[in-house]
C-alpha cells in the first residue's frame, strides 16, 4: 500500500509540473541585486575585488592544492572577524576557477542579445555559479554601455557625433542613414 501511494505521489507531482511548469525565476531573487531594466547607471570608482592570485600544488598529491587569494580593495583583513567574509568570497572564486577548468574554453561565454534568444549561454555553463554571475555581469555591462552611449547625455552625444562623422566619412551620405544598432554589440 505504501509503495502504491508513493508511486501515485510521484506520478501526481510529475503531472503537476508538466501542466503548470516551473516557477519563473528572477535574478534579483538569487541575491544578485541587479539594477532595474532601463535604469541609467553611473560610473563608479575603480575597485579591485577578492581575486585568485596563485596556487600551491602539493607534490605528494597533485589533486590537492591551495588557492592563494588577494583581498583587493575590500578592506577585509585575514585573522580578524572578516575571516568568514574572506572564506565566502574565496569559495566563490574557487568555484569560478574550477568551473573554468572543467568547461571547454569554447563554452565560456554568455550572450544577452535581444536578437539571439536561443543563444544565451552553453547548457553546462548555465549549471554553474560562474555562468550565473557572468550573465549578471553581461546584464550590467549592457546597461552601463547604454547609459554611457545615451545620446541625450554629454558623453553619449559626443560618442554618436563621432560615430556618424566617421560613418559619413567612410560611406558618404549612406553612412548617415545606418541604424544605430548596427554600431554596437557588447558581450562577454
Amino acid at each position: 500500500m505504501l509503495k502504491r501511494f508513493s508511486n501515485f505521489l510521484v506520478l501526481f507531482s510529475f503531472f503537476l509540473n508538466s501542466v503548470f511548469g516551473p516557477n519563473v525565476a528572477w535574478a534579483q531573487s538569487a541575491g544578485l541585486f541587479l539594477p532595474e531594466p532601463g535604469a541609467m547607471l553611473a560610473q563608479s570608482p575603480a575597485y579591485m575585488p577578492v581575486m585568485l592570485t596563485g596556487m600551491t600544488v602539493h607534490a605528494d598529491n597533485p589533486l590537492l592544492f591551495d588557492l592563494i587569494v588577494d583581498t583587493g580593495d575590500t578592506g577585509l583583513k585575514p585573522g580578524t572577524v572578516d575571516d568568514t567574509a574572506i572564506k565566502t568570497e574565496s569559495e566563490k572564486i574557487s568555484k569560478y576557477f574550477l568551473a573554468s577548468l572543467a568547461l571547454p574554453e569554447k563554452d565560456q561565454w554568455v550572450n544577452l542579445s535581444p536578437y539571439e534568444h536561443d543563444r544565451i549561454l552553453p547548457e553546462e555553463l548555465g549549471k554553474t555559479l560562474l555562468g550565473r554571475d557572468l550573465l549578471a555581469q553581461d546584464y550590467v555591462l549592457k546597461q552601463m554601455t547604454s547609459s554611457l552611449m545615451y545620446p541625450e547625455k554629454e558623453l553619449g552625444a559626443a560618442f554618436w557625433k563621432r560615430v556618424y562623422e566617421r560613418a559619413a566619412k567612410e560611406y558618404g551620405a549612406a553612412g548617415v542613414d545606418i541604424p544605430t544598432d548596427t554600431f554596437n554589440k557588447v558581450w562577454i
